[in-house]
């Protein structure tokens, strides 16, 4: 039987104050989520929107957070018996991080592709090339966002394994995908800052592929460098200051299905609110071949109650901007 799935914030251009923060509280107050914390013996916090965010973020913290700091590939795998497994799937269908959906909207704007693990970039980029082909006609640019992330052993075996050679970070993975999706050799314009550290350094390369938009490849720094490397936030900001966004401009986002709810929400702080833009935010269909045969990746129980908890604390963020007018 199909599950309902709970709609998350409204992102169309438009959308009100009002409307976005009714959205939150519709998805945290969800049966769906309240199951879950019931199941891991939590109970339901107290309170107005912002004080229920604020305990899903404490409990989700105790007991759904794997990664400890590290970064999502390292975080640990939780043991859990096999009903716990099913409620947490149920759980995690109705809540929007399974299934992928096709875009809403004929026509966008911009088309943003995210950044993430090496099989990941590849399968974006894809993604991306079939929607701007056949689905969704896009008048500005699509924007390939990631960072200069070292890969990980296991990436740069990965790649070796389906032969795309020649990458050591995230953003020459994303430019070695927009190469092979969109058919393009060489950038026509390239530009950036090497830095002294790769979270300070920012690049960009635009491709201008036959018959289609442009396409630009862009290395974001960190907001923190000293601290972090860059994440979906300073990805998104970053690229607003390099493409002219106007009020009422739908935007399509690319992601993976399980990081749809937290990156959306992300979209509509940084891009939505400032901008007055339109989000809607779609994960990659697991049944669309890449140019390149990448595995797809098994995702357990333990993975998707990590994104659950990203997704609540991408809400209090969302929710305290709001608030804070």
């Amino acid at each position: 039987m199909r599950t309902t799935e709970v709609a998350l914030p409204a992102g169309a251009a438009g959308t009100t104050r009002a409307e976005l923060a009714a959205g939150i509280g519709a998805w945290v107050g969800s049966p769906p989520l309240r199951a879950l914390v019931g199941h891991f013996g939590g109970d339901w916090p107290a309170g107005d929107v912002g004080a229920v965010l604020a305990g899903l973020d404490d409990f989700s913290a105790r007991h759904w957070d794997f990664r400890g700091g590290r970064e999502r590939p390292d975080a640990r795998e939780p043991a859990f018996d096999p009903v716990t497994v099913g409620l947490v799937h149920d759980a995690a269908t109705a809540l929007g991080l399974v299934r992928s959906l096709p875009p809403t909207l004929p026509r966008y704007a911009h088309l943003l592709v995210l950044g993430g693990l090496a099989h990941a970039c590849l399968r974006r980029t894809a993604y991306a090339a079939h929607l701007a082909r056949t689905a969704a006609a896009v008048s500005g640019e699509v924007a390939v966002l990631g960072s200069f992330r070292a890969l990980s052993p296991a990436e740069s075996r990965l790649l070796a394994d389906v032969g795309v050679p020649g990458c050591a970070t995230e953003v020459d993975v994303l430019d070695a995908g927009v190469r092979l999706a969109f058919g393009v050799d060489a950038p026509s314009e390239e530009t950036g800052e090497a830095a002294d550290h790769p979270h300070r350094a920012w690049s960009s390369r635009t491709y201008r592929p036959a018959g289609l938009p442009p396409v630009r490849v862009l290395a974001a720094p960190s907001g923190e460098p000293d601290l972090r490397r860059a994440h979906t936030a300073d990805t998104q900001r970053f690229w607003a200051e390099h493409v002219r966004l106007r009020v009422g401009d739908p935007v399509l986002m690319v992601t993976a299905p399980i990081y749809v709810p937290f990156q959306h929400c992300d979209a509509l702080r940084t891009l939505a609110l400032p901008f007055g833009c339109g989000i809607d935010t779609v994960g990659v269909d697991p049944a669309l071949a890449a140019p390149v045969p990448v595995p797809e990746p098994t995702i357990t129980a333990g993975r998707y109650l990590q994104e659950v908890r990203s997704a609540v604390r991408s809400m209090r963020a969302l929710h305290a901007a709001l608030a804070s007018g």
